[in-house]
């Protein structure tokens, strides 16, 4: 029960490290010192992606799966998780470039939107 419990507190701790890579500029508009945090974050989540490789934290999700006697899953936690919310078919590297990409490009955005912010 312990390695369920664990695999699952780590499973909303990925989701919540995406969603703070992808769009975590948006909280350094009041916390500038979060731009330390959260740049390093993005750039780890895009180079993943870039890469096509799989972020640490699967792997380790999948060993608690497997320690708790549930059945862990092949690819990575986007593939797993998320893209069968977006897309219908499986992980592919064109897929995985454009979610870099995404990553990227949202976070330029909200920085030139804090950049210019800061400079009024």
């Amino acid at each position: 029960m312990r390695y369920a419990l664990a695999a699952d507190a780590l499973l909303l701790l990925h989701l919540l490290f995406i969603a703070f890579a992808v769009g975590g500029g948006l909280l350094v508009a009041g916390r500038r010192w979060l731009a330390a945090v959260h740049l390093p974050a993005a750039g780890w989540a895009a180079w993943i992606e870039f890469s096509g490789g799989l972020c640490p934290l699967t792997p380790l999700e999948n060993r608690l799966r497997a320690l708790a006697g549930q059945v862990g899953y092949r690819g990575g936690f986007i593939e797993h998780y998320l893209l069968p919310l977006v897309y219908p078919a499986g992980l592919t590297p064109a897929v995985q470039w454009t979610l870099g990409s995404l990553v990227v490009a949202v976070n330029v955005a909200l920085y030139a939107w804090l950049l210019r912010r800061a400079r009024r």
